[in-house]
């Protein structure tokens, strides 16, 4: 039996794992109403596919290594009502820090807690405080930034005004500026925590910005050096290694949280207090992960994939449950995160079908069924394979609407549907691309790539699972395609294509960005890549910029959009994390559902 490393009654020792759980019959689920977890069995279609259809031939993917893992993990609940206990407890005594006086010094030491809140992914437990901190600071900025020469103090402060959607000024750096205006002055190289936190700063610039590029490329060459010298304290030289494989603000909060606990940790004159906090509240998230996942692999392997369909797919039902976490990784939104996870595997059914097996009379009657939402008159005549995707597809979406419904969510199921019909039209026109006999223009090539992409049916289905949006202005939002929307999808689909390139082209599939690119503009493999680099820090340049312009929808949904991008940052910034999972993603989820933080 395989074993894993949780948390025991005293949030330190490991739980034993019987080879019988008794989670299902023993927790009370809170916080979501119980209708997640449908009692009936899933609507399973068993068809007699054969391993394979015809004689085409495809890449068997082979099976991920989570899918069983977790199978044998127990939980008690009671601990976890524990937790929660522990949690209340202690967050009238952490949001004391909210309570101090409105001085200069002392709003500025709330503006750097905020900061550490939010590093230790605390800050959703004092919404309303840290809003009203912001605000009330925000109207006396400059007196608060007169004469503060800390670069630490000035970039966090900076930081933390612009994740939360509010345009300080990024002439406040200038200061840091040699006399002639021209350099940065060397000095600060020797400030470690001050260069960390510029370099996090810099993150944020948005087109027109040209002392944050400077900044970015001034910090980031410093800490490079840093790392590569070794002599730094060894938990700030691995907190360095974090940065610059991807900064926070491209990161996951929950992955951010994660290893910014084992670093405070280990920081001088560290509050116990707030490392207490961070713990119990990760211990806790761990815990609502692990008991979605059981929930989720159940409901996966119920369907019986392997025995309905050829081995085209991906397996990761874990991976998925996993990105999940980046549009929510909060306890309270357990069910959106099995709602996203169900919808994620879904939207991957439906791309590596059409991208990998289905020709295209099978990926046209698909369009023309989900049209309809029935299967059309063609559907019978394909392989038993085809109607397995569709029936699939449907049962995930009904499962989601049942629940939806019982909240009188309608508009959200309707949105979604016309999303996933725009979506599933994507595949199409993107398979006769592939299919024509000659490269499209690579503007022809995004213009459908940046919806086949998925980020506009993965933001539709995101909100169906947030509560607290106004819908209609929500989907409303999403259908305007705003620039915002247009820079994510254009991202998305660079960072795709240019990680996933030597799969492509070993898979045989010769359609992409970067061979579209290149036949049009007569430029290198080697050159392309450079310039889809150059291409996708643009478009996080006009996603900062546009966070802190769009005005016509709530934060809610901008962070949402913003945590898809962060998504993609995770999937595609070391090798093509969705198709080959393991790497760095192997490393994320052992953090995230094994690993253990003790007290």
């Amino acid at each position: 039996m395989e074993s894993i490393a949780v948390l025991g009654a005293k949030h330190g020792s490991p739980l034993s794992l019987p080879s019988q759980t008794k989670l299902f019959r023993e927790m009370k689920i809170s916080r979501f109403p119980l209708t997640s977890f449908p009692r009936k069995q899933a609507k399973l279609v068993f068809l007699k596919a054969t391993p394979t259809c015809d004689d085409r031939t495809f890449k068997k993917m082979p099976p991920s290594e989570w899918t069983n893992h977790f199978d044998y993990v127990s939980i008690d609940v009671s601990e976890m009502e524990a937790l929660k206990r522990e949690i209340e407890a202690l967050k009238p005594n952490v949001g004391k820090m909210f309570m101090s006086p409105k001085v200069v010094d002392s709003v500025k030491k709330r503006i750097l807690s905020i900061y550490l809140l939010v590093s230790l992914g605390l800050a959703y437990h004092f919404e309303d405080e840290i809003e009203e901190s912001l605000r009330d600071a925000f109207e006396k900025i400059d007196e608060m930034m007169a004469g503060e020469e800390d670069l630490y103090t000035v970039s966090t402060i900076f930081w933390v005004f612009r994740t939360y959607g509010y345009k300080i000024s990024s002439e406040v750096f200038t200061r840091f500026k040699e006399d002639n205006g021209i350099k940065f002055k060397q000095c600060l190289t020797k400030d470690v925590r001050g260069m960390l936190s510029l370099y996090e700063a810099a993150h944020m610039v948005t087109t027109t910005e040209y002392i944050m590029d400077e900044a970015l490329s001034f910090s980031s060459s410093n800490l490079v050096s840093l790392a590569e010298d070794h002599m730094c304290p060894s938990h700030i030289l691995r907190h360095i290694k974090n940065a610059l494989t991807l900064p926070q603000r491209w990161n996951m909060e929950v992955i951010v949280a994660v290893e910014y606990i084992r670093f405070y940790e280990q920081e001088v004159g560290h509050d116990e207090m707030i490392l207490k906090f961070a713990k119990l509240n990760f211990n806790l998230i761990q815990r609502h992960y692990l008991q979605e996942l059981k929930i989720l692999t159940k409901w996966y392997k119920d369907y019986d994939f392997l025995s309905n369909l050829p081995r085209y797919y991906r397996e990761v039902i874990v991976e998925m449950h996993f990105f999940s976490q980046s549009m929510f990784f909060e306890p309270r939104f357990s069910r959106a995160r099995i709602m996203q996870t169900k919808f994620n595997m879904s939207e991957m059914l439906i791309d590596d079908t059409c991208d990998r097996y289905a020709t295209l009379p099978e990926i046209e009657s698909l369009v023309n069924s989900l049209e309809r939402w029935a299967p059309d008159d063609a559907m019978d005549s394909h392989p038993g394979f085809l109607n397995f995707v569709f029936k699939f597809m449907l049962d995930v979406f009904e499962d989601c609407e049942r629940e939806l419904r019982l909240q009188e969510r309608t508009y959200s199921v309707e949105a979604t549907k016309d999303e996933y019909k725009v979506f599933m039209k994507s595949n199409l026109d993107f398979a006769k691309l592939a299919s024509a006999g000659h490269m499209p223009s690579f503007d022809k090539y995004m213009e459908v790539g940046k919806v086949e992409i998925g980020g506009f049916i993965v933001l539709a289905t995101a909100m169906m699972g947030i509560d607290d949006i106004d819908e209609v202005e929500g989907y409303s939002w999403l259908k305007s395609r705003s620039k915002l929307l247009q820079s994510l999808a254009e991202m998305l689909r660079l960072m795709n294509d240019k990680t996933g390139y030597e799969i492509d082209m070993n898979s045989g599939y010769v359609t992409t960005g970067m061979n579209c690119y290149m036949n049009q503009f007569g430029v290198t493999e080697k050159e392309v890549s450079r310039e889809f680099q150059k291409m996708i820090e643009k478009t996080r340049k006009v996603m900062n910029e546009e966070f802190l312009k769009t005005s016509d929808v709530s934060r809610r949904v901008l962070k949402t959009a913003l945590d898809l991008a962060r998504a993609g940052c995770i999937a595609y910034t070391i090798g093509e994390g969705v198709t080959n999972p393991r790497g760095i993603i192997t490393k994320y989820i052992l953090s995230l559902y094994v690993d253990q933080i003790c007290f």
